[in-house]
């Protein structure tokens, strides 16, 4: 063993209910180096970090710390040996202020009184964080409520280091944070790794571990198929390496289709958090808006499918005036709606794969109030197969599921309705190469099958590959309308990050 090995994990294997999913991992982190984890969804990679921060116990295998070999597995136990994990969903109180948050659960602790909370030192230890990490523009007074995402994930990393952790696990930390603030982030990883600080790098995004990582280990179906610096393997091989085979290009080939007629217009829609956005959507087209995080487009597209609220301007579907007041009108005309935020907005992560499925289906399933059984079975079933989900039974709770896999069953359980326009607010968002190309062969073939689509995302790549037209979004404004083939990335991310043009 390095004598600078602050972990080493020796033949760790996990099983739940039998089925094994880490198998004979053998790991060594040395100590301040930023070392990626990576893999498709259901690779192990949640499972061996939750093994790390105590969360689960191994089936089998062993753990040491700094050279000591552990005993226990707890959070708590993780917690006195310097192990921090930030998960992708964050773990705030949004009425509460920040330094609030920060310190919460700790507050007399850390205020060295067993009765009265001393908010002035604890401020002041916050304030110590904050200049650690760089951070001047967060008001440690201020609801969490009130942040941005990109501000609420800093929180999050200095609540982290308010433990003054020797190991920091990060999982996705920019899934959900523009590009000014992912690179705020990486200046603040590079201080703590200066500092001594271990941090293992949980992303989908392959790109920028190139950026930030010295080394990368690869899991995939539950071992280890790569440990080693990061400068020995290119980004084609490291997704090869994480898919089991060669992959020569991240999307599918655009299918050849003709797009028909308008079907859903938009006439200067506006609320307080879009202004003015005028667009036509037609038959087949699979239209993108992107833009930072940020910039209006979630908003839109629950405004459009009627879980937000629009105050001015006009919706047409099917050349008649439209107004959603719930999304019970668009289901109605099968305009159905896939959102950003699987966890919290798509699924009912405790209920089953087929109870999920049925969902918002049940006027299809159920009569009176009796649901079809046997129907709902072979329709989730059919689903599942489609999509190419990997689940043990439809019984299976949606929680067990890796993030890839929840994601394609968000989509499938609208696709029963045979819908004519589909919303796409982030459809890929947390999601490995091998399901994103999956799920891009299914856009692509809705949308050849008449399917108008709307995809909404912040992956300017995504949408300058996928979509036929893109409009891009700033500040709440639609800034410029472009086709990729006549345009470029860098084209679109100008507009997006300046908003020079105004364009109706």
């Amino acid at each position: 063993m390095n004598k600078n090995t602050i972990l080493e994990i020796k033949g760790i294997e996990k099983s739940f209910s039998g089925v094994k999913v880490l198998n004979n991992i053998n790991l060594e982190i040395i100590k301040g180096e930023i070392h990626a984890i990576v893999g498709e969804n259901g690779a192990g990679k949640s499972t061996l970090m939750k093994i790390i921060s105590g969360e689960y116990y191994p089936t089998k295998g062993e753990m040491y710390i700094e050279g000591r070999k552990r005993k226990n597995y707890s959070p708590s136990e993780a917690l006195k040996e310097g192990i921090i994990l930030v998960h992708q969903e964050f773990s705030l109180v949004p009425q509460l202020s920040v330094f609030e948050n920060i310190f919460l659960g700790r507050w007399n602790y850390e205020s060295n009184k067993h009765y009265l909370i001393d908010k002035k030192n604890l401020k002041d230890k916050a304030t110590k964080i904050f200049k650690s990490m760089g951070i001047e523009h967060i008001s440690l007074e201020v609801k969490v409520s009130s942040l941005s995402t990109g501000d609420k994930q800093l929180v999050e990393i200095a609540k982290a280091l308010s433990y003054e952790p020797k190991i920091l696990i990060l999982d996705e930390p920019t899934a959900a944070l523009s590009i000014e603030e992912t690179n705020s982030l990486f200046q603040i990883l590079k201080k703590l790794k200066d500092k001594g600080v271990t941090i293992l790098y949980i992303s989908h995004r392959l790109e920028e571990i190139y950026q930030i990582a010295e080394k990368v280990s690869v899991l995939r179906n539950g071992e280890l198929v790569y440990s080693g610096p990061i400068s020995k393997v290119d980004i084609n091989n490291l997704v090869s390496l994480m898919i089991g085979r060669k992959v020569n290009n991240k999307y599918p080939e655009k299918p050849d289709k003709n797009i028909g007629e308008i079907i859903f217009k938009v006439e200067n829609l506006s609320s307080d958090y879009f202004y003015n956005i005028s667009f036509e959507l037609h038959k087949g087209e699979i239209l993108g808006i992107t833009g930072l995080v940020g910039c209006g487009s979630t908003q839109l597209g629950e405004a459009l499918f009627g879980l937000g609220k629009f105050y001015r301007g006009n919706i047409y579907y099917k050349g008649l005036k439209f107004y959603p007041k719930k999304p019970k009108d668009s289901i109605s005309k099968n305009i159905c709606y896939i959102p950003g935020d699987r966890q919290s907005l798509g699924l009912v992560l405790r209920r089953s794969v087929v109870e999920n499925h049925t969902l918002p289906n049940m006027d299809i399933f159920a009569k009176s109030i009796f649901v079809n059984t046997q129907k709902e079975k072979q329709s989730a079933i059919s689903t599942i197969e489609q999509l190419n989900i990997k689940v043990h039974n439809i019984k299976e709770n949606v929680e067990k599921l890796s993030g890839g896999n929840q994601q394609k069953l968000v989509i499938g359980k609208w696709l029963i309705r045979q819908p004519e326009v589909l919303i796409m607010d982030e459809p890929t968002r947390g999601v490995d190469v091998g399901a994103k190309y999956e799920i891009y062969k299914e856009i692509y073939k809705l949308s050849t099958q008449g399917v108008s689509i709307l995809l909404i995302s912040t992956d300017i790549d995504e949408v300058y590959n996928m979509c036929d037209r893109v409009l891009v979004m700033s500040e709440g404004h639609i800034t410029k309308s472009v086709y990729p083939e006549t345009s470029s990335k860098e084209e679109m991310l100008l507009f997006a990050v300046q908003g020079k043009e105004k364009v109706r």
